[in-house]
């Protein structure tokens, strides 16, 4: 299905482009090869994700907690979920940042994207951060692609779980939340991006409550990671 993808805002948009334009923002990161010219820049932005980072509160997954769900194909997720990873628990996450990835400028949309551009919501709004490259942003184009495949309609969004090093695209099936609020529920689903922390495999989605609490443990975190509510 198609996902339902919400539109930046716009001061963090235009921050792209005018860092895109600019030769001092060149060494924010890794910037892709393209130069601006009298026309503009070389690259431009599309399909923009808003990068929650993900913090863990309530009560602790207990010795009870049955073992994760059984892993999906690209065309299908999991649905079983042990109850006690089911049960009501609050998790909080943060709005950071939107990321954009960055093509040449007139390829066709969907093409391989060069690199990638984070803004990062300041006290004075959205201010563009610093470009990047690396596999997450190939991994991140091939979860999207394998998203759509997914049955029902998600809101897409990135989750960062810092404590291990970890990003996975999140399908959060409430399409209407705003963007800055909400946490994951239990049938929400998580595709792990590449590289992906050992035993974890990277581009087979599952469903929250299966992964969740595997990355509980994984973290040595002393609360879950994991909302109440479907």
């Amino acid at each position: 299905m198609p996902l339902h993808a919400l539109s930046a805002p716009a001061p963090a948009s235009r921050s792209v482009l005018a860092a895109l334009r600019s030769p001092a923002a060149a060494h924010r990161g890794r910037r892709p090869h393209g130069r601006s010219g009298a026309d503009g820049p070389s690259l431009e932005i599309e399909l923009p994700l808003p990068v929650h980072e993900l913090t863990g509160s309530g009560l602790p997954y207990g010795a009870s907690a049955g073992p994760s769900a059984a892993t999906a194909t690209a065309a299908t997720v999991t649905t079983a979920a042990s109850p006690a990873a089911s049960a009501a628990s609050v998790s909080r996450t943060r709005l950071t940042g939107w990321r954009f990835l960055l093509r040449a400028a007139g390829a066709p949309a969907g093409s391989p994207a060069v690199g990638a551009a984070e803004t990062l919501l300041t006290p004075d709004g959205w201010a563009f951060a610093y470009f990047c490259g690396g596999p997450y942003v190939a991994s991140a184009q091939r979860a999207l692609k394998q998203a759509e495949s997914l049955p029902g309609v998600h809101q897409p969004r990135l989750l960062s779980v810092p404590r291990l090093y970890m990003l996975t695209l999140w399908l959060h099936a409430d399409t209407a939340a705003d963007v800055a609020e909400g946490a994951p529920r239990p049938s929400d689903v998580l595709i792990p991006l590449s590289p992906a922390p050992p035993g974890i495999a990277a581009h087979v989605p599952r469903r929250a409550d299966a992964l969740l609490p595997v990355l509980t443990r994984r973290s040595g975190a002393s609360t879950p990671l994991l909302s109440g509510g479907r």
